[in-house]
């Protein structure tokens, strides 16, 4: 049930939702009722309805609930079934929501937008993706963050151990630049009908900037992006997010490669013996459940990023100009939280 507070203003009002811890730091829109209100006509379903649930302590987020940390978070109407599906797809239990919210590795919940809704509400697919300058970017993501903290009390010390943390915990949604792609969007690769668009969640645990300006060689360029996925700091058989800038997607895909071409080359090479991880401490011992069969060190067994091809996400993102890409590992050291697809704006039990 809502209950509703009436203030004298909307900067007290803004105070006192930092008062009632309501804020991830930086001040929130208030949500009035008639602001809540047009966020629910948009979405077209009922406020009650639950979209998420929380597996440890089995609090709910309601199609309300959700409305009220997207008007706080700063979203406009029209975004509100991207937040929706979002939530959604951290609902799954593959995701594993409350490992990846509550863990000391401090994941961030990465949203990919595939497809038309792309346009229909201005999401930046270009210069700056990850960076700071559109409202549907940052308030997407900031809204998911809202609902984590306000519905979900992770609370950052208490819920939430995260040993640093890293600014995607903010907020952290991206758009697919299918216009300078040179292979199919993402969601059509993830067997979505092409006039169905998508969000994706990735629980990530970091960002590593990969640059490589002066390689016109596919497999140069690619050797580049596995020797950062295979780094020490870096390696688990966890899955992976590849965000290619379109001047090095234009490179990889100069020899007729394919994003699943892609997907293979880099699975293969993104990889270290498994001896020399046991011997930096990155793994205890060889256990089967960390990917590792038993004798691996001694057979000379290479240890790989993921264990398919599958498991690398490679997605189109960023300004036209510039070699630099970007390598999001998944968060855990094993294989606890795998990516998510869902239609936006699809009733999925209708």
């Amino acid at each position: 049930m809502t209950t509703t507070h009436r203030l004298e203003d909307e900067l007290s009002a803004i105070d006192w939702c930092y008062e009632q811890g309501w804020t991830d730091g930086l001040p929130v829109v208030p949500p009035a009722r008639e602001r809540v209100e047009r966020f629910l006509a948009a979405a077209g379903r009922p406020p009650e309805e639950v979209v998420a649930r929380h597996p440890a302590t089995g609090r709910e987020c309601s199609v309300q609930d959700a409305a009220i940390n997207a008007v706080m978070a700063g979203c406009l109407p029209q975004y509100f079934p991207t937040v929706l599906a979002a939530l959604e797809a951290l609902n799954e239990d593959a995701y594993n929501f409350h490992g990846s919210t509550a863990s000391t590795g401090g994941s961030a919940p990465v949203l990919i937008v595939s497809g038309d809704i792309q346009d229909e509400i201005s999401l930046n697919v270009g210069v700056n993706v990850f960076g700071p300058g559109a409202r549907a970017n940052a308030t997407i993501g900031r809204a998911i963050r809202l609902v984590i903290l306000n519905i979900f009390q992770m609370t950052p010390g208490i819920a939430d151990r995260s040993t640093t943390g890293w600014p995607g915990k903010y907020s952290c949604c991206i758009g697919e630049n299918t216009a300078h792609s040179p292979w199919a969007p993402l969601h059509v690769s993830l067997g979505f009908p092409p006039e169905v668009s998508t969000v994706t969640t990735f629980a990530a645990s970091g960002f590593y900037n990969i640059e490589n300006h002066y390689t016109a060689h596919p497999d140069t360029l690619l050797d580049t992006f596995a020797d950062t996925m295979a780094a020490l700091g870096a390696l688990t058989d966890g899955q992976s997010l590849v965000v290619m800038s379109p001047e090095h997607a234009q490179i990889a895909a100069s020899s007729g490669y394919t994003r699943e071409d892609v997907q293979r080359y880099l699975l293969e090479r993104a990889q270290r013996p498994a001896a020399e991880l046991i011997a930096h401490g990155k793994w205890p011992g060889e256990r089967v459940s960390d990917g590792l069969a038993p004798g691996a060190a001694q057979d000379g067994a290479a240890f790989h990023r993921g264990r398919e091809a599958a498991d690398i996400l490679i997605v189109v993102a960023g300004g036209e100009a510039g070699g630099h890409s970007a390598f999001l590992p998944s968060w855990s050291r094993g294989r606890n939280s795998l990516y998510q697809t869902k239609p936006i704006g699809v009733c999925l039990d209708c």
